[in-house]
């Protein structure tokens, strides 16, 4: 420690023994229920700093991602609210979809257009689709790219909405180009 640190360290603890010892004065008649709140806010603060450092596992546990196996392959663990989610790059942005069959093509929501490198206001909504939300517009769009890994597709056709949908869909669209879909022990398979 330089002369600075070592300065400055002996400061800031000059300093926090004066708040801690007027803090002290200032309770004297309660000091037991402040110890009890003291505690409280020490564990508060302990728990705070590992779910900080423990995020990661966190995130992992409560969202699981896909992984690739082989050259042509996905395995894609069900996430705790029973739907299986898939990033894919599209138009080289990282987007994030919900697996879904009854989706007859891939649907972008207007932000992820916007990622993807789709302007949403530019766009003619001549189709329409049903959703459980209601009836909503929708254009239809060409991607120059869409990759899964090393699985990488030209020239892909989806919808982007005009409704107000949180996230993207993977539909049949995107889904029937995969020679093989399985769903065993809670893990979808994709292969190609």
């Amino acid at each position: 420690m330089s002369p600075d640190n070592l300065a400055s360290l002996a400061y800031l603890g000059l300093l926090g023994a004066a708040i801690a010892g007027w803090f002290l004065v200032q309770n004297r008649d309660r000091l037991g229920q402040v110890a009890q709140q003291a505690a409280v806010w020490t564990l508060i603060f302990i728990g705070a700093i590992a779910a900080a450092g423990l995020w990661s596992d966190i995130r992992e546990d409560a969202m699981p991602r896909q992984t690739m196996i082989g050259a042509e392959g996905i395995e894609v663990p069900q996430a705790r609210d029973g739907h299986y989610y898939l990033t894919l790059e599209v138009n080289g942005a990282p987007i994030d979809f919900v697996v879904d069959t009854g989706a007859t093509d891939m649907v972008l929501g207007r932000e992820d257009a916007r990622r993807a490198g789709i302007d949403p206001e530019e766009l003619t909504y001549l189709g329409s689709a049903v959703t459980a939300n209601g009836t909503v517009r929708t254009a239809r769009v060409r991607l120059d790219s869409v990759a899964l890994g090393p699985i990488e597709d030209e020239g892909l056709s989806a919808v982007v909405t005009d409704g107000d949908l949180a996230g993207s869909l993977l539909g049949m669209g995107y889904l029937r180009l995969f020679g093989r879909i399985e769903i065993e022990n809670g893990t979808l398979v994709l292969t190609r």
